[in-house]
């Protein structure tokens, strides 16, 4: 009998119980148990052959059933941080920051039942009206599908994985991403209510960082956020998460991120929190944030001043009656601090400048003063100053001497 046969056997126990694999793996291990144990017992009378590897085995059929087969093994890896499939015989990992062709080859017909795995708990679909799709898998890994037809040959699918390491400012001090100086200076600022802006490219560690610093927010504080699919993940005591909605069979009942960054606003949040910022909804966490909101977000950006210039372009996107003439003045007295990450060649992710906006506009051009750079491998100070100070003062913070440097 082969482990093939033991998965079906494994499965018909599994519709029998009542059993949903994808939310209790737990007991699709115990039954995966008994049924290596009963093939055992079955084995001494010869009529099937032994198992090499019970415990392998096992592993394998839970894999198989509840998991994602052959994937499963880099999803149980801690230090593999995404998965992608660009064709079967073609499945990457990477793996601090670098790409690695695995050894991995799958069948156009295993890709479809992964990705329908995947899918069955999300709530999401993907078809030809709707090729594209983002959900979040029961782990808390995103899931990325783009339609065969759209993507040539075959579907492309990424999983990128939610790797709980970092939990606030101090474990990013520990893997080297930010200094101490810096993580006081930005603990102090989240705590006094300043709007941070965090930029940098893709697999930039954005998210990740967006969750140390909510992670900072005070516990009398109540949070709204609002992203794509569920990302974000810190322990708040208050704390409401929203995510969009695709359009149903229909054509209706989408839910946009602008929906959810109005909606948040009649939530009574303290703070809100925009898992990325993509288009017009810019505008809408502008007036949010010119109302008085602290907030926070992350953004697609090459540096930090480029994540203010697309600050000002994103929210003319949401109609023709909105001009720069209010847009560039509304960023540079709401962002109040722009922390802009990067990786290295090896796939190091840093911290490369933390920029303080002082509201100043000279020729559409917002200032900005550089309160951390990277240089020569390391974040130091640098001769800025920070924004709205007078915050600091009502949070009870000396941020002259916070952002002293010693020597």
């Amino acid at each position: 009998m082969t482990t093939s046969s033991l998965a079906d056997e494994v499965r018909a126990h599994v519709r029998a119980q009542g059993v949903d694999p994808l939310r209790d793996a737990a007991t699709v291990r115990r039954i995966a148990e008994e049924v290596a144990a009963a093939h055992d017992q079955r084995s001494l009378t010869g009529a099937v052959a032994a198992l090499t590897d019970p415990d392998a085995t096992v592993g394998e059929l839970v894999a198989a059933v509840s998991g994602l087969g052959p994937l499963q093994p880099y999803l149980d890896d801690p230090e593999v941080e995404e998965i992608w499939i660009n064709e079967p015989s073609r499945v990457f990992v990477a793996r601090g920051g670098r790409h690695e062709l695995t050894s991995v080859i799958l069948g156009p017909v295993e890709v479809r039942e992964l990705v329908e795995r995947m899918l069955a708990t999300s709530g999401r679909r993907l078809d030809l009206s709707q090729p594209f799709v983002d959900a979040t898998l029961p782990g808390g890994h995103r899931l990325h599908v783009v339609l065969e037809g759209i993507s040539r040959g075959f579907a492309a699918v990424n999983v990128r994985k939610f790797v709980a390491r970092f939990r606030g400012l101090g474990d990013l001090v520990a893997a080297g991403a930010l200094s101490e100086h810096a993580a006081a200076f930005l603990r102090a600022s989240v705590v006094s209510g300043h709007n941070v802006l965090v930029s940098g490219g893709t697999q930039a560690g954005k998210t990740t960082f967006l969750n140390a610093l909510a992670a900072e927010v005070p516990g009398t504080e109540r949070i709204v956020s609002a992203e794509e699919v569920f990302e974000l993940r810190f322990a708040h005591p208050d704390w409401v998460a929203l995510q969009t909605r695709q359009a149903g069979l229909e054509g209706t009942g989408e839910i946009r991120l602008r929906t959810l960054v109005k909606e948040a606003l009649r939530m009574r949040p303290s703070r809100l929190v925009i898992g990325e910022v993509r288009s017009e909804e810019c505008f809408d966490l502008l007036l949010a944030l010119n109302a008085g909101l602290p907030g926070m977000a992350t953004l697609h950006a090459s540096s930090a001043r480029q994540a203010l210039v697309k600050m000002c372009t994103l929210p003319l996107l949401a109609g023709e009656n909105i001009s720069a003439r209010f847009v560039v003045p509304t960023v540079a007295t709401c962002v109040d601090h722009v922390v802009h990450l990067g990786m290295d060649a090896q796939g190091r992710r840093t911290v490369r400048e933390i920029a303080a906006v002082s509201g100043r506009v000279e020729n559409d051009v917002i200032e900005t003063e550089s309160l951390f750079v990277h240089r020569d491998g390391v974040l130091v100070r640098a001769s800025g100053t920070p924004a709205r100070t007078e915050r600091f003062v009502q949070a009870g913070i000396d941020v002259s001497a916070l952002l002293r440097t010693e020597g």
